[in-house]
């Protein structure tokens, strides 16, 4: 499988329900109305979740401030997702994608990186 992570952080202009209401229900259907054209095969949010716990774990490894939450898109494998980047018949979908996340995602401080799903358990 490849993969595509994306670490989420939301636009500093809406709060933490904005954010996660949007991206669930108005960005997650449309990535859903889309995902045959793309050969996406699954999509998953990950909601960062309120809990004292974040800071905690964060203090034990002195790690930098939380992501507001994570998107994963699979791809069966290396050819899907080529095939989907370099098709310019589905280049508007992209676009679409694209301009939707920049109604709630901090695109310039979410980093975004393909990579190859390795299942050590499960």
């Amino acid at each position: 499988m490849i993969k595509i992570a994306f670490c989420l952080r939301k636009l500093p202009s809406l709060t933490d329900k904005e954010f996660h209401d949007y991206w669930f229900n108005t960005h997650g259907p449309i990535v859903k109305s889309v995902a045959a054209r793309i050969e996406l095969v699954k999509y998953i949010q990950l909601h960062t979740l309120d809990t004292p716990h974040n800071e905690t774990a964060r203090a034990l490894r002195d790690a930098p401030e939380k992501f507001d939450g994570i998107a994963e898109a699979w791809w069966e494998d290396m050819a899907s997702l080529e095939k989907a980047m370099d098709d310019p018949a589905v280049a508007d979908v992209w676009q679409l994608l694209v301009e939707d996340e920049a109604k709630f995602i901090d695109l310039p401080n979410s980093p975004v990186w393909f990579a190859e799903e390795r299942v050590i358990i499960g």
